[in-house]
């Protein structure tokens, strides 16, 4: 395997929101951005403006996020978690703070037993994030 794992996160229809809510909250650059209606093969007009590709990144951070123009199968099989090894405290509250404007709390920020400061949000778009900052012991 060459390089590093990237989650790719799929949405239907809210992926240009997605776009700008992940660069503005977790200060991530678009990368590259491509839409439905830039690429030369056939889609259902409803999804002109639906993301075709969007990769955002910020150092070795990364994620790639698409909307589908297939409606959504919920089998309820598969779930996925997205942690972010943050910095600094402070990142992490801001992250924290930020991610859960619309979303849900699922574990408050909180001092661990492992000597981290962590916590776990669902954000706006269903996405659950684990928030890990590792303290000098």
């Amino acid at each position: 395997m060459k390089g590093a794992v990237i989650p790719y996160l799929t949405f239907y229809g809210e992926g240009k929101e997605a776009a700008e809510f992940y660069t503005k909250s977790l200060g991530l650059e678009q990368v590259r951005i491509q839409k439905y209606s830039d690429a030369n093969f056939p889609y259902p007009p409803e999804a002109a403006d639906y993301l075709l590709h969007c990769h955002l990144k910020k150092g070795d951070f990364q994620i790639m996020l698409a909307d589908s123009a297939d409606k959504p199968v919920d089998s309820g099989k598969h779930d996925i978690t997205l942690l972010i090894d943050c910095e600094s405290e402070e990142e992490a509250d801001r992250l924290y703070n930020v991610l859960r404007e619309e979303g849900k709390v699922l574990m408050e920020l909180q001092d661990m037993f492992w000597g981290a400061k962590y916590g776990k949000v669902k954000d706006k778009f269903g996405f659950t994030w684990d928030l890990n900052f590792e303290k000098e012991s």
